[in-house]
């Protein structure tokens, strides 16, 4: 085993979509942020779009990706999104065209969770401490 800890498992992540405009309105919504793009616009054969971070810090964070090599929704991974109270995000949901499939809940002392579907069929969870 390596001496070297890593605190947290996941460095990034993607969330593909079929509908990036659509996807992207449903995520800058929920969250209340603006995602950038990380690519050449003259590329048209993938967009992604960032989530804001800070990179100087260890932890995940990613962008919505589409591209005609990839489908959304029906796999098996959930990606869990950091809040400060997951019932803010999860009361966004439905109006910014998703659908909530499970409302907060206890996760006793490792806080609150709610799994919600985006516009794309993907599942994503809510996080939170309070």
């Amino acid at each position: 085993m390596s001496e070297s800890i890593i605190p947290n498992p996941v460095g990034w992540f993607e969330v593909y979509v079929d509908n990036m405009p659509r996807a992207q309105a449903f995520y800058e919504k929920v969250f209340d942020q603006t995602l950038t793009s990380l690519l050449d616009p003259s590329d048209d054969s993938i967009q992604m779009y960032a989530f804001t971070a800070d990179m100087t810090q260890y932890g995940a964070s990613g962008a919505l990706v589409h591209t005609k090599e990839v489908s959304a929704g029906n796999n098996s991974t959930i990606v869990y999104f950091s809040c400060v109270d997951c019932s803010i995000e999860e009361s966004r949901v439905v109006d910014a065209g998703g659908k909530v499939e499970r409302h907060k809940m206890s996760l006793g002392e490792h806080g609150f969770c709610s799994m919600v579907i985006d516009t794309e069929g993907n599942m994503i969870g809510l996080h939170s401490q309070k």
